[in-house]
C-alpha cells in the first residue's frame, strides 16, 4: 500500500498540462485539416499529438525523473516507482466530427497505484480532480455519488459487445431508467463521481489512460470501481484495448455485475 501522498505540487502540474491540452483542442476544434487511422475505426489527429506533446512537455519539466504512458507515444522514461498515464484527448472521434464531447485525461500512478486525476472538459471548462484519499472535485468544489436514488430511477453509461450480449443488455435496459453511450470513457467514468451517469459499464475495449485519471476521480466520489468481473479496475501490466470496468452506487454494483454475468 502506497502511504500518505503530499501531491498538491502534481495536482497543480497536472492540472496547467490539462489547460495547455485543451487550449490547443479549442483553438483546432472544428478546424482539423488531417485525420490519421490507427485502425479501421480509431482515428488520431493532430490535436492529439499537439495535445500530448504540450502535456509531457509540461510534466517533464517539473518532474524530470518520472515515467509516462501515453496513448500516441507508448511507454516513455525509465521504470520508475512514479508514472503517469495519459490520454491528451479522449474521445477523438467525436472530437472529429464536430461532437462537443470529449477530454484530457492525467493520471499518476505511484508504485502502480493510481492516486492522481485530472480530467478536462475544454468545451464545458469543466475540471474534474481526485487524489486517493483527499476526494473527488468539480471546478474545485466537493463533488459525491448519489446513494440514495433507485437503480430503477439510474442513467447508465454502457457499452457491451454486439454479440454475446443481448440477454445482458435487454436485462439491464428493463431494471434501470435508460442507458447511453457518450463516445468517451474517461467523461464517462468521471461522471460516476457526481452522479451524471448512476452507473459506466464497459465491458471491454478500454485502456490504462482511458480509465487512470477517471478511476481515481471516481473513486473518490463514492463510486464502486471494479472490472466487470468484479476484480481490481487497474494494473499497470493490463494490455490496451482489454479493459472492461463497472462503476456504481455501493448499493448498486453487485446487483450490475450479477446482471452482466447472467448470460
Amino acid at each position: 500500500m502506497v502511504p500518505e501522498l503530499d501531491l498538491s505540487r502534481e495536482l497543480a502540474v497536472a492540472v496547467d498540462a490539462a489547460r495547455k491540452a485543451a487550449a490547443i483542442q479549442m483553438r483546432l476544434y472544428e478546424r482539423i485539416e488531417s485525420i490519421d487511422f490507427k485502425s479501421e475505426k480509431d482515428v488520431v489527429t493532430e490535436a492529439d499529438h499537439q495535445s500530448e506533446e504540450a502535456i509531457l512537455e509540461t510534466i517533464r519539466a517539473a518532474f524530470p525523473d518520472d515515467a509516462f504512458l501515453a496513448e500516441e507515444s507508448g511507454v516513455s522514461g525509465e521504470i520508475a516507482e512514479r508514472q503517469w498515464v495519459i490520454d491528451p484527448l479522449d474521445g477523438t472521434v467525436n472530437y472529429a466530427n464536430g461532437i462537443p464531447f470529449f477530454a484530457v485525461s492525467i493520471g499518476l500512478c505511484v508504485e502502480g497505484e493510481p492516486v492522481l486525476g485530472v480530467v478536462l472538459d475544454p468545451t464545458r471548462d469543466e475540471l474534474f480532480t481526485g487524489l486517493r484519499g483527499g476526494g473527488a472535485f468539480l471546478n474545485g468544489a466537493p463533488i459525491r455519488h448519489p446513494i440514495d436514488k433507485r437503480l430503477g430511477d439510474s442513467v447508465v453509461g454502457l457499452g457491451l459487445p454486439s454479440r454475446g450480449f443481448g440477454h445482458q443488455y435487454r436485462e439491464i435496459r428493463r431494471r434501470v431508467r435508460i442507458t447511453r453511450a457518450m463516445g468517451s470513457s474517461t467523461l464517462a467514468l468521471t461522471y460516476t463521481a457526481n452522479g451524471r451517469f448512476d452507473a459506466y459499464i464497459q465491458w471491454t475495449k478500454l485502456s490504462l489512460w482511458d480509465i487512470c485519471a477517471a478511476g481515481v476521480i471516481a473513486l473518490e466520489g463514492g463510486a464502486v470501481v471494479t472490472s466487470c468481473l468484479g476484480n481490481t479496475w487497474f494494473d499497470l501490466g493490463m494490455p490496451a484495448k482489454s479493459i472492461g470496468i463497472a462503476a456504481a452506487a455501493p448499493q448498486h454494483h453487485q446487483t450490475l455485475l450479477d446482471l452482466l454475468a447472467d448470460g
